[in-house]
């Protein structure tokens, strides 16, 4: 893959085990790493992220080709895996830090995103309105060894 067609967004759709082995067999996903996005600490801990005081979402990191695969194509990936009508939670995970969230600095990205947000609410895929929250930045904290590529034990 060419790193140099390469763009990151970081996703959070509930507990990171799951999305980062979807995203990870993804054809164009370079790489995938998980951890922490959205709060107000630096370099928290996996403790303190689930404490709730430090207001981080659990995301997966993720590096893909825009050769292979592109944004909106991840997009469709990251509705399809978890439920983003959900407020705070994902099943019975239940804490901010499993909000369904969107980080992109990239400006094409925040447009395609927010539209994507506005089509799914007008489609009534979903009976209730789309509840992910997008942020305009890329602030990421790498998650703890002990959760990184997890499900893959």
């Amino acid at each position: 893959m060419d790193k140099n067609n390469a763009n990151i967004v970081l996703l959070g759709s509930g507990c990171f085990w799951h999305p980062e082995m979807i995203f990870h067999r993804t054809d164009g996903v370079i790489s995938t790493k998980v951890g922490y996005a959205g709060g107000t600490t630096e370099n928290p801990t996996y403790a303190e992220v689930c404490s709730g005081q430090t207001g981080h979402a659990e995301v997966v990191k993720v590096e893909f080709d825009t050769n292979i695969i592109d944004f909106n194509k991840l997009l469709d990936i990251f509705w399809d895996i978890h439920d983003p009508t959900q407020i705070n939670r994902q099943g019975v995970d239940i804490g901010t830090q499993y909000r369904s969230c969107i980080f992109t600095d990239y400006e094409p990205y925040i447009e395609i995103a927010k539209n994507a947000i506005d089509a799914l609410n007008t489609s009534k895929r979903y009976n209730n309105p789309i509840s992910t929250i997008l942020y305009e930045n890329v602030t990421f904290f790498e998650a703890e060894n002990y959760h990184q590529k997890y499900l893959f034990r």
